[in-house]
């Protein structure tokens, strides 16, 4: 296949046509509610999930966050989790040790040693090893966790814990 064969069909044109957005707004319905049919693989109640996005979206730390929820910080970074946030406290060799303490090749104490992370830390890097998220949920919270014409990594920053910052 010569370079003609792959470009037969192609035009070329002098503007670019206006394809739209395509969109599924299913905003009407509270979060909450979308978050129901989840409600037995998350670790808190679909409305404290609700309340845990919406502050997590407005710039809320995870900690804080899971605050203005009612829930325990590990819950609202699990519930993050679920929901497709990165939120894991540990980075690429740290999830290579959990790996290891979770194949049964290290002990606990080493692992979270080596980690060099707490304890709670660790409790919640091997939660993240061993879980996926949820597409479902990933999908009924993608509204209030995106961002418009702003990169989320930009604009959530300040909301990203680091290793060893867990705020809990």
């Amino acid at each position: 296949m010569g370079l003609s064969d792959i470009a037969a069909g192609i035009e070329v044109v002098d503007e670019q046509r206006d394809g739209g957005v395509a969109t599924v707004d299913r905003t009407d319905d509270p979060l909450a509610d979308r978050l129901t049919p989840f409600a037995e693989e998350l670790p808190c109640s679909p409305a404290e999930a609700a309340t845990l996005v919406d502050a997590y979206a407005a710039g809320k730390r995870v900690g804080a966050a899971a605050r203005v929820a009612g829930i325990p910080p590990t819950d609202g970074a699990k519930a993050l989790h679920l929901f497709g946030e990165h939120v894991s406290p540990v980075g690429p060799m740290g999830r290579e040790i959990v790996a290891d303490w979770l194949a049964g090749e290290l002990p606990r104490t080493e692992a979270v040693e080596l980690a060099g992370v707490s304890d709670q830390e660790f409790a919640l890097a091997a939660f993240v090893e061993t879980h996926d998220p949820i597409d479902g949920a990933m999908a009924a919270v993608e509204g209030a966790l995106s961002v418009d014409d702003v990169d989320k990594r930009e604009a959530l920053g300040e909301t990203m814990d680091g290793p060893g910052e867990m705020d809990f």
